[in-house]
């Protein structure tokens, strides 16, 4: 029972966690497989920010359990993540089936546990009981570094590092906060050593992950030079060689201190893109959220952004429908979204978790106001992509070639450094280049264009 699949629901993050937890077990000896119907294990890495995701794999986990019905003692499902920390022991009310209910400090415990489970269910005793770990870790945030096969660093163009891990925000609508725990930053120095594996073994651009990145280490390392320990941790990887390009996700308004700023001036790897959550564009409505920033001092921050790199592209999250919100609230979201014209941008419809405060909140704004909201915003979204990207059409951009393209064959797919997707005729052998590309057609989604020499 060696061959393991293992899906994965939700964010960059969880998908990190996945890359991790594979590593792991293929040093271990297990093989990890791409069809679930080739597996002796299922495990499914899941997201309780939204309701879908949840929904999604408690309904994929309850198909597998009829598998492991039929065949208890040679097929083991299990959950691990953010859905099996939020609901713990109370899955197997729905799902009886599981074996395994892992948290998210404990992703590296995963080959600990199925090689637990598998020598139990080879005793031909009574059938196990399902094994459930979700206590803290003190450490666990230096447990996922494992890249690609055999636990090697990644060999792909681009690559993710988690650098931290948790949440101290406490948005009203969030969960993150009770799924993750507190935030825990990785030494310094470890993950500009996990860059350099990375580096050496073919990526040319790193993507720093956390709940809220722009937090990293502000409790745990001192300020240099004025610096906070999240531009630190970019110089030092600004100053690698080989690497091209650095970006970050999640960050929050309140990490763009003068520091940050300042290096979209000064440190080209960063490029000219940066995502910028506002949530909405009414005070009263980011009070409820406790966003804490207001209309204005977000806009201003745009603002020195724009001035610290002219040629910035902007994306954003915005959720529509929060609680209380009315169609004033809407309208101040919609001016904001006008005014910054963001041409990237993740546009959530509300969904209710619960266990958070405005899951209990009242004037639960109804459904089909919330999908009209939402469609209006698409629109908006739509309009400004479409424009910067015609501005972009006869320009020469300079794109990071990332991965063949899916179709049609001998083309690539690469990125400009507003980080806008790029197709294009080019052999394999340039994949992790700068290359010049002309830019010769547009649509929302992405750029066509043809490569200079």
């Amino acid at each position: 029972m060696n061959r393991v699949h293992l899906k994965t629901y939700g964010c960059q993050m969880n998908e990190r966690d996945s890359e991790a937890v594979a590593a792991l077990l293929r040093q271990r000896g297990y093989t990890m497989v791409e069809n679930e119907d080739q597996a002796d294990v299922v495990l499914l890495n899941t997201c309780a920010v939204r309701d879908l995701a949840e929904q999604k794999a408690i309904g994929k986990a309850a198909l597998l359990s009829r598998r492991k019905r039929r065949d208890p003692r040679q097929f083991i499902l299990g959950i691990i993540g953010c859905m099996a920390q939020n609901r713990g022991v109370d899955l197997l009310d729905r799902l009886p089936d599981l074996d395994l209910v892992i948290g998210t400090q404990k992703f590296h415990r995963v080959p600990d546990h199925l090689d637990h489970l598998i020598t139990a269910l080879q005793a031909q005793g009574p059938r196990p009981a399902t094994l459930v770990d979700l206590d803290a870790e003190e450490g666990s945030q230096n447990e996922i570094r494992g890249h690609g096969d055999n636990g090697n660093a990644a060999r792909e163009v681009s690559a993710f590092i988690s650098i931290m891990q948790g949440c101290n925000m406490h948005c009203t609508f969030c969960i993150v906060p009770k799924t993750r725990g507190a935030e825990r930053s990785r030494p310094l120095d470890d993950i500009v050593r996990e860059a350099e594996e990375l580096v050496a073994n073919g990526a040319r651009e790193i993507t720093l992950l956390g709940q809220i990145v722009t937090s990293y280490g502000r409790r745990e390392f001192p300020m240099v030079n004025g610096k906070t320990p999240f531009v630190q941790l970019i110089e030092r990887l600004h100053a690698l060689p080989d690497l091209h390009r650095i970006r970050f996700t999640s960050p929050h308004p309140s990490g763009f201190k003068s520091d940050l700023i300042a290096a979209y001036r000064d440190l080209p790897k960063l490029g000219e893109y940066v995502h910028l959550p506002v949530q909405s564009g009414s005070d009263r409505i980011l009070r409820a959220m406790n966003r804490p920033y207001t209309r204005d001092s977000y806009l201003r921050l745009v603002d020195q952004l724009r001035a610290a790199q002219p040629r910035m592209w902007f994306s954003t999250d915005i959720i529509v429908g929060f609680p209380g919100e009315t169609d004033e609230d809407f309208a101040a979201t919609r001016d904001l979204f006008n005014e910054a014209a963001f041409e990237m941008g993740y546009l959530f419809k509300y969904s209710t978790r619960t266990g958070t405060p405005a899951a209990t909140m009242p004037e639960q704004v109804p459904a089909e106001i919330v999908e009209a909201r939402h469609r209006e915003l698409l629109m908006l979204l739509e309009k400004y992509s479409m424009a910067r990207h015609r501005e972009l059409v006869g320009t020469t951009q300079e794109v990071l070639a990332e991965a063949p393209a899916k179709r049609p064959p001998g083309r690539l797919l690469g990125r400009t450094r507003g980080y806008r997707k790029v197709f294009f005729d080019a052999p394999e052998s340039l994949l992790g280049e700068l290359v010049n590309v002309r830019i010769t057609s547009a649509t929302v989604a992405a750029l066509q264009g043809e490569m200079q020499n």
